[in-house]
């Protein structure tokens, strides 16, 4: 039982504190925002909208995140994000409205 609790643990991602929230979301909107769209619909990068991140496994887009892309724009935000910070961006684009 203390085994499964830890595994479920490690699996949750801590949520940010208000503050980091606020500045994650100012990334969102101008760093992420500057190649994906202002409206993230798409610009030099694709769309980051909810219906465009469908069907997409988050241990995928995640790494994308933290890592990059090799071969295009998409630069490592490693240096910027922890992993948890990367899951919870995730989280936010996957329900936008």
């Amino acid at each position: 039982m203390l085994f499964l609790c830890c595994i479920a643990g490690a699996v949750q991602a801590a949520e940010p504190s208000a503050a980091r929230q606020s500045e994650l979301r100012a990334l969102l909107k101008n760093d992420c925002g500057a190649c994906h769209g202002l409206t993230l619909k798409g610009g030099m990068g694709p769309a980051l909208l909810p219906e465009s991140l469908a069907g997409k496994p988050d241990e995928f887009l995640v790494d994308t995140i933290l890592n990059g892309r090799k071969g295009t724009a998409m630069p490592p935000w490693q240096p910027f994000l922890s992993r948890d910070e990367a899951e919870w961006l995730l989280g936010e684009l996957r329900h936008l409205q």
